[in-house]
């Protein structure tokens, strides 16, 4: 009895058709997914000019504020640190030139609440050049 073998032959994988499913896929997800665009803010950022510290106009305000919370504009104490007490000061300092350039200066240990409040009455008084000085702390020069 003779059996008759035939060679066996190897079976083939025929990766056409999968290519062709991956790359359907690779479309769909290129047009469906939403690009996003995200909302940007643009900042102007001050530069320094030597020109502009030789032009400042000679009258400014300074208001100062203390650990305590005692205004000082222009070097006198106010009685109180109320909005209207503040209000009345930078009027009469400023006699109603709202133009003038204003720094606000505050101790290091002062509330956050007392620069809110000066910038706020100084905003509603109409000053548009109001400056926050700050110190550069030497230990980190």
């Amino acid at each position: 009895m003779r059996l008759n073998t035939r060679p066996r032959t190897q079976p083939e994988v025929n990766l056409t058709s999968l290519i062709d499913v991956v790359f359907l896929l690779l479309i769909f997800f290129m047009v469906s997914t939403s690009f996003v665009k995200q909302s940007k803010i643009s900042i102007r950022l001050p530069e320094a000019d030597v020109t502009d510290i030789a032009e400042q106009p000679a009258e400014q305000i300074d208001v100062m504020i203390t650990e305590s919370g005692t205004f000082l504009v222009n070097g006198r104490e106010l009685i109180n640190n109320r909005p209207q007490t503040i209000r009345n000061a930078l009027q009469q300092v400023s006699n109603g030139d709202n133009t003038l350039p204003m720094t606000i200066s505050a101790d290091a240990n002062a509330r956050h609440q007392f620069v809110v409040t000066a910038m706020d009455v100084a905003g509603r008084l109409g000053f548009t050049q109001i400056n926050i000085a700050t110190v550069n702390d030497p230990s980190t020069e």
